[in-house]
């Protein structure tokens, strides 16, 4: 069979010869690095390997530069699969599903973990995006977020905000607020324990009142901050604000990622994850407004009102609906969780 042979490639069999980069490349040119063993194409602006590319597959994909490098980028918004064709460290975020709010304590934040170079090995990964904590009542807690999950990384659900006669907050991720009477606790955080932690406790009732939980309730943890009380002033306790850095990532570098992946929920030009929900507020005496959720998809709580969900795929808490005359405002349920995966190409 005849063939057409040069100092580039051989046909057919396509051989490239090892050498350098090429000298004022064009798009669409391509070569092969020896010492790295590694093709190389020219996308137009600069050499992107071809080796790794569509290694992986599930999920939304997307792909963006920073510093010279192309990264692909994996969005799971439901539960699904992840399927490597060969072995890559890859950098993820796992955030799991926030937790329901109480009549009076916000839901805790679904946990947060983010990290980097995970090995991964050629196979299929079942993914789990935890769904949100269902909304309690008066008499019943709200429901703990559900876990989220990618390879060895599991975040757990926020724990669920308290109710009317049993005043502590849920557990979880990120605890869910406490709420009644200045006996009632915020949920402990980073349920269970991971290092880095993965959220923060809830609020709880700091007051000396025990009367009607005049105080209102307080907010659900955050990722980064701990739900806030409530105290003696006008305001139920605010859920604890999220995270927006990822992947080790700094700000600008994490805001790249999350517009990539259009993940995050948007705030001063900064995309944030897993912010606790408000705690309920009360008109009686002290006409306590519902406190604000915390940034990062936290549902705000309300007094005696409607409050408002966490935000979908933030893993963000629900408000707590709180009370007022005629009878206890509807509390809202948690946001689901988020799972990204990154890797250069």
């Amino acid at each position: 069979m005849a063939y057409v042979k040069n100092s580039m490639i051989n046909i057919p069999g396509f051989g490239l010869t090892p050498r350098a980069a090429p000298n004022g490349p064009i798009a669409g040119q391509i070569y092969y690095d020896a010492t790295a063993d590694l093709v190389y194409g020219y996308n137009g602006t600069i050499w992107i390997t071809l080796s790794n590319q569509h290694i992986g597959f599930g999920g939304d994909m997307t792909s963006y530069v920073a510093d010279g490098v192309t990264y692909m980028v994996h969005t799971f918004r439901t539960s699904s699969s992840f399927i490597s064709r060969g072995a890559i460290d890859v950098d993820y975020l796992v955030v799991a599903g926030g937790g329901g709010a109480g009549a009076w304590g916000g839901g805790g934040a679904g946990g947060f973990r983010t990290g980097t170079a995970l090995s991964v090995s050629a196979q299929s990964y079942t993914v789990t995006v935890g769904a949100g904590g269902i909304l309690g009542t008066s008499d019943v807690y709200g429901a703990n977020g559900e876990n989220s999950i990618f390879s060895s990384i599991t975040s757990a659900g926020g724990g669920g905000g308290a109710y009317t006669t049993t005043p502590n907050g849920y557990a979880g991720g990120s605890g869910g607020g406490g709420g009644y009477t200045n006996a009632g606790d915020g949920g402990a955080g980073n349920t269970p324990s991971t290092s880095p932690s993965q959220g923060n406790a809830g609020g709880g009732n700091s007051g000396t009142s025990t009367a009607h939980g005049t105080l209102g309730g307080g907010g659900g943890g955050g990722a980064s901050a701990a739900g806030g009380d409530a105290t003696s002033g006008d305001t139920a306790g605010v859920g604890g604000a999220g995270e927006n850095n990822v992947m080790g990532l700094d700000d600008a570098g994490s805001l790249a990622l999350s517009v990539a992946a259009g993940a995050g929920v948007l705030s001063s030009e900064v995309r944030y994850y897993a912010g606790g929900g408000g705690g309920g507020g009360d008109n009686r005496p002290s006409d306590t407004e519902g406190g604000a959720g915390g940034v990062g998809g936290g549902g705000a709580g309300s007094k005696g009102v409607t409050s408002y969900n966490g935000v979908q795929n933030s893993g963000g808490g629900g408000g707590a609906g709180g009370y007022n005359t005629g009878g206890y405002g509807m509390s809202a349920n948690g946001g689901s969780g988020i799972v990204i995966i990154r890797y250069a190409v």
